[in-house]
């Protein structure tokens, strides 16, 4: 197998499982638990694909953003 070949399957099973992830976490958002797939699938994409990479780090910011206001709320909590 020649160097071109290698890297059309990775790109494929890249898809595959990614999108095959993806695809089942958006069929079942409403099931508890399934979100916690939505960053794996987006993760497993971004190995292949820009708009993944995006929105990874999108939701790396909104992830940030939350932990720091709910640290805020914690420590306003503990101070009562």
């Amino acid at each position: 197998m020649n160097f071109q070949s290698n890297k059309f399957i990775r790109k494929a099973l890249i898809t595959l499982v990614g999108g095959g992830l993806l695809l089942f976490t958006l069929i079942f958002i409403l099931l508890p638990g399934t979100v916690v797939l939505l960053p794996i699938a987006l993760t497993i994409l971004a190995l292949e694909y820009d708009w993944a990479r995006r929105y990874v780090k999108i939701a790396q910011n909104m992830l940030t953003k939350s932990a720091k206001k709910a640290d805020q709320l914690m420590a306003k909590w503990r101070r009562k």
